[in-house]
């Protein structure tokens, strides 16, 4: 295994390392102290130039973007999604009240007032603002398929139950500075970089070890 010939040069060398902290009263094992001094000790150093970072930015400055923002509203039918028949109640109800919604969208606000298992109906359904990671991820999903105005064409289904959902309005992400993300970018390179250099450090152990028949594939 990869983990026994790093632990063998790394006694070959030997290094000596004492366990770092990874966490609040978590720490290294010895042996991934060990591994980690030997790394530490043999790759070079990877820090990306100053050009190689403006460079990678020029190659698609859209990627760096603020993330986007979707103004919100939601008619939930409740339902636990592992209740077969409650489910199946609950889709049927959201059918009813979504083809009212989808015939007459000013009555929303009003239908999920009046139809809504969830607290946003004292306010028509509105949740406000919402952005990556503030929600689940069928109803996210269901958001970045929505056009400004538009209301999900099927109930969507999460552990909540089954949502209809109108989004109102779309803030895109504006692209990023390069100086926003100089960083960013900097801390990508590096990264990449030094797991390239363990990689043909790795392979240069295995070459040397000459064993046969395993498979060292996997770190």
């Amino acid at each position: 295994m990869i983990r026994t010939l790093l632990l063998q040069e790394a006694r070959r060398q030997h290094i000596t390392s004492e366990p770092a902290e990874v966490g609040p009263g978590r720490f290294e094992t010895e042996d991934e102290a060990l591994i980690r001094s030997l790394l530490e000790q043999t790759l070079d150093d990877a820090k990306p130039s100053a050009e190689d970072i403006r460079l990678e930015w020029q190659k698609d400055p859209a990627r760096f973007k603020t993330p986007p923002l979707w103004e919100v509203s939601h008619i939930l039918c409740a339902a636990d999604p592992r209740n077969e028949e409650g489910r199946a109640k609950a889709l049927e109800r959201a059918n009813g009240i979504l083809a009212l919604a989808l015939n007459n969208a000013k009555a929303f606000s009003s239908l999920a007032a009046r139809e809504s298992d969830c607290g946003s109906k004292t306010s028509g359904g509105a949740l406000g603002q919402l952005g990556p990671g503030d929600t689940v991820p069928e109803f996210e999903a269901a958001l970045r398929s929505l056009s400004e105005g538009e209301i999900t064409s099927q109930p969507v289904l999460t552990r909540h139950g089954y949502h209809i959902i109108r989004l109102d309005a779309l803030a895109e992400g504006q692209v990023l500075p390069f100086e926003a993300v100089r960083e960013k970018i900097a801390e990508a390179l590096e990264k990449t970089a030094w797991a390239i250099q363990a990689r043909h450090f790795v392979d240069r152990l295995v070459k040397a070890a000459d064993i046969k028949g395993a498979d060292f594939s996997v770190v």
